[in-house]
């Protein structure tokens, strides 16, 4: 306290002269103004203020105006990232301060005693306000400069992924500083919340568990840097492929091929393998191509022929691994395979590099009077069949059944016709209700 005293002391003793000063100019202007215009003297103290506002918002303007110009000029980014954060906030804190000094000369003259140390924590925490939005316009700006360095800076372009990670972590630091600096301004003990802050913190981890492992994710993504914004990544373990967006403290968002979004927390790239083919340094070709039996003796010429293509190729890396060699004698054809790596990595001028090396193999196998097998099938048959025989023996098989069945029709008409002789010999004459009207036989009528 006693300390605290000395120093309020000295201040009021620095002070002093200047506000002596102050009033010598001043005083003369307010009885001229009150003679002049009739204005009580709160409000001239108020169109004083008001003036006094808008010249040094108007003196602002011209300076940074004239800064920004020699800052765009220079080859430090500092000066454009300090210029382009005071520009706003600074004029905030103009009006700010305006008004709050205007409602403290309104307290003053209508005797609201209470009111002017209410007004005095606003105007800290309006300056601690504008400093924390400064601060922060100032690291987003300088992040930008940063990633994308304007032309005529020697400056090499940081990686935006770990541009975007110290920004947000300096634009964490700020907020939590600030927010410490209020929190003291309104009479908030800070050490009470810094020990709720280790007391509490166990609580707070166990219930938020998640989220702390989704921000260690995030900070060993920002630290090892498997992937960075703009990669092309998938996972083997689970079904994740697609461009990589942003990567933030809680969830890494990846744009898939088929263009829809997809929200990964950062906790599992922690547990689960990543491949990055953005960092490949070629594009691989393996394919096999197979010639049919009947051409097996051009295989080495061809193979000779495809490998002295790729030779010449010119989207071929030569420093890489190339091989073309007779492989396997397969089910339906004599395979050999092709494994060379193209120059690029894109994507859509690796698959027109394939189709030109894939096309020029097919030309090699015509010009050397061969074929690309087919699946295919060959029967063999032991004994050799002549059709022409089978046919004579099929027609006299034929012949010999017509006869035979001529024969066996014949034999059944002249024993059905035997049978009906001797039927109609020895059937009874029926009588009564079983005779028939039409019916009449030699004894009826020799009895009659």
């Amino acid at each position: 306290m006693a300390e605290q005293s000395a120093t309020e002391a000295a201040a009021d003793k620095l002070a002093a002269p200047a506000e002596e000063m102050i009033n010598q100019w001043v005083e003369p202007l307010r009885q001229w103004v009150e003679q002049t215009f009739g204005l009580p003297l709160w409000g001239i103290n108020l169109a004083l203020l008001l003036l006094a506002v808008l010249l040094l918002h108007l003196i602002e303007r011209v300076v940074l105006s004239r800064l920004a110009t020699h800052a765009e000029k220079s080859r430090n980014l500092w000066d454009d990232a300090l210029v382009h954060g005071l520009r706003h906030p600074l004029s905030f804190w103009l009006y700010s301060m305006g008004v709050l000094l205007a409602l403290g000369i309104i307290a003053g003259q209508f005797s609201l005693g209470g009111a002017e140390k209410y007004l005095g924590t606003a105007r800290q925490i309006v300056t601690l306000l504008a400093l924390a939005w400064a601060l922060i316009r100032m690291v987003k700006r300088f992040e930008a400069l940063r990633t994308m360095p304007p032309p005529g800076t020697n400056v090499n372009a940081m990686d935006a992924t770990t541009a975007s990670a110290i920004s947000k972590l300096l634009r964490a630091v700020v907020v939590v500083l600030v927010g410490l600096a209020i929190l003291q301004n309104l009479g908030v003990s800070l050490s009470g919340v810094l020990a709720f802050g280790g007391v509490g913190g166990i609580a707070v981890g166990f219930a938020a568990r998640d989220l702390l492992a989704n921000f260690f994710g995030a900070l060993m993504i920002h630290l090892d840097r498997p992937f960075k914004v703009g990669d092309w990544i998938r996972s083997p373990d689970r079904e994740i492929e697609g461009t990589v967006e942003d990567i933030g403290w809680r969830l890494t968002r990846i744009r898939t091929f088929d263009m829809r979004p997809l929200y990964v927390p950062n906790a599992i790239f922690t547990s689960i393998s990543v491949e990055n083919p953005s960092r490949m340094y070629n594009r691989r070709i393996f394919e096999t191509v197979g010639l049919r039996y009947e051409d097996a003796a051009q295989v080495g010429p061809i193979v000779a022929a495809v490998r002295e293509m790729l030779e010449g190729h010119d989207e071929i890396d030569q420093t890489r691994t190339q091989i073309v060699n007779f492989t396997t004698y397969g089910e339906h054809s004599l395979n050999f395979f092709v494994y060379v790596f193209t120059r690029t990595t894109d994507w859509v001028k690796y698959h027109a590099i394939k189709q030109d090396v894939l096309l020029k193999v097919h030309d090699i196998i015509r010009e050397h009077d061969a074929q690309v097998a087919l699946p295919g099938q060959r029967l063999h048959f032991a004994d050799v069949l002549s059709f022409e025989g089978r046919h004579h023996e099929h027609d006299a098989e034929a012949e010999n059944a017509a006869a035979s069945s001529d024969t066996q029709t014949r034999g059944s008409r002249r024993r059905s016709d035997s049978t009906a002789a001797a039927t109609s010999s020895s059937a009874p004459v029926r009588r009564g209700d079983e005779a028939s009207d039409t019916q009449e036989t030699p004894d009826a009528d020799s009895d009659a």
